[in-house]
C-alpha cells in the first residue's frame, strides 16, 4: 500500500508538469512581430505603426518584440502583395497600407496580387477623415472663397490611388476648383516640407496626419470628406457640394474606406487562435493609458474598429454596381 501511494503521487506530479508548461506557452514567446508599412518613414501610417509597436508587446502573451519595416512602392500595393503572398501565415508579419487598396482591387489595377477579403483582418487602429488644407498665409479663409477666387492653387501629392491625390482630383474635376496637382512625393512628410518651403500651396490627407500642422498654424483646413472627427465638424463636406447624383456617388465611394483609416491585417491562412490574440491585443493597446498619453502629445487619434467590421466594409465596397465602378474608374487611378 505504501509503494502504491508513492507511485500514484509520482505519477500525478509527472502528469501535472507538462500541463503547466503548455499553459504558459504562447505562439509569440521569444518571437519578433514585424509591422510592414506600405509607405516610407514620417507619414501617418508610419507614425501610427511606431506608436503601436512601442506598446503592443505587453498586450500580447509571450511579450514578443515588435518592429516596423517600411516597404514603400505603388502606393503600398507592394507591401500588401508581400504580406499576402510572401509572408508566412504565422501571425509574425502584420501589414498596414493605403486604406484605398480595396479600391485598387475594385478597379482592377495592374499589379494587385491580393484579395482584400482573404486577408486575416485584425482591424483598424483609427477612422480617418480626408481633408484639404492650404497654407495659412494664403488669403482664402473658406472653401467657398477658394472656389470663387479664380486663382490656381498648387497641391502636392504622392500619386494616384492615395488620398493626397484622389481627393483634390475630385474637387477639381467634379466641383470645378482650380487646383494644380503635383504628384511624385514619396510620403506626406515630404509634401509638408514642400509646403514649409512654399513650393506647393497645400495638400490633402487624413485629418490626424495634418492636425499637428493645423495646430502650429502652418495650414488651414477648408473641406472634408463624410467621416466626422472632433475639431472639423463644421467644415463643408465634399459630397454635399456635388452638382449631381453621379458626382455624389463617385465621392461617396472614394470616402467609403475611411472608416478603416489605419488597416491592420496578417497573412491569409493564419490560425484563428493567433488572429484572436492579435485582435484582442489591438483592442487593449488602443485603450492603454501610456499609448493614449503619447498619442495626445503627438496629436494623434486612436480608435479600434474590429476585424469583422472592417471586413464588412471591404465586402460592401467590392459589391458596388458596375455603372458606379465604371464612372469611378474614370477618375481614380492607382500608380506611382
Amino acid at each position: 500500500m505504501r509503494l502504491s501511494l508513492a507511485f500514484v503521487a509520482l505519477l500525478a506530479l509527472a502528469l501535472a508538469a507538462p500541463r503547466t508548461g503548455l499553459a504558459q506557452t504562447s505562439p509569440f514567446e521569444g518571437k519578433t512581430i514585424t509591422i510592414v508599412v506600405g509607405f516610407k518613414t514620417g507619414g501617418g501610417y508610419d507614425r501610427t505603426a511606431r506608436v503601436l509597436a512601442r506598446h503592443l508587446p505587453k498586450h500580447i502573451p509571450g511579450k514578443p518584440n515588435v518592429i516596423v519595416q517600411n516597404m514603400p512602392g505603388a502606393n503600398s500595393i507592394t507591401a500588401a502583395n508581400h504580406v499576402y503572398n510572401v509572408a508566412k501565415p504565422d501571425g509574425l508579419t502584420l501589414g498596414t497600407f493605403n486604406r484605398n487598396l480595396v479600391l485598387a482591387q475594385l478597379t482592377h489595377v495592374p499589379g494587385v496580387k491580393y484579395d482584400m477579403r482573404k486577408f486575416a483582418w485584425i482591424g483598424s487602429a483609427a477612422s480617418e477623415t480626408t481633408i484639404l488644407a492650404i497654407r495659412a498665409d494664403l488669403p482664402y479663409k473658406t472653401f467657398d472663397e477658394l472656389r470663387k477666387s479664380g486663382k490656381t492653387v498648387v497641391i502636392g501629392a504622392t500619386g494616384p490611388g492615395a488620398n493626397t491625390y484622389d481627393f483634390p482630383l475630385l474637387l477639381k474635376d467634379l466641383l470645378g476648383v482650380d487646383l494644380k496637382i503635383v504628384s511624385g512625393y514619396s510620403s506626406s512628410s515630404d509634401i509638408m516640407l514642400a509646403i514649409e518651403r512654399k513650393e506647393v500651396d497645400g495638400r490633402a490627407g487624413s485629418y490626424s496626419s495634418l492636425q499637428q500642422f493645423i495646430g502650429r498654424g502652418l495650414v488651414r483646413p477648408l473641406v472634408r470628406a463624410r467621416a466626422i472627427e472632433p475639431g472639423i465638424e463644421n467644415l463643408p463636406v465634399d459630397e454635399d457640394l456635388a452638382p449631381n447624383p453621379r458626382a455624389r456617388a463617385i465621392m461617396a465611394l472614394r470616402s467609403a474606406p475611411e472608416v478603416i483609416g489605419r488597416p491592420y491585417v496578417t497573412t491569409p491562412g493564419t490560425r484563428e487562435d493567433i488572429v484572436r490574440i492579435l485582435r484582442e491585443a489591438f483592442r487593449n493597446v488602443i485603450k492603454d493609458p501610456q499609448l493614449l498619453a503619447e498619442a495626445e502629445k503627438a496629436k494623434m487619434d486612436f480608435e479600434f474598429i474590429g476585424g469583422d467590421e472592417t471586413l464588412k466594409i471591404v465586402n460592401e465596397v467590392l459589391l458596388q454596381p458596375k455603372d458606379v465602378v465604371d464612372d469611378f474608374g474614370k477618375y481614380i487611378k492607382f500608380g506611382e
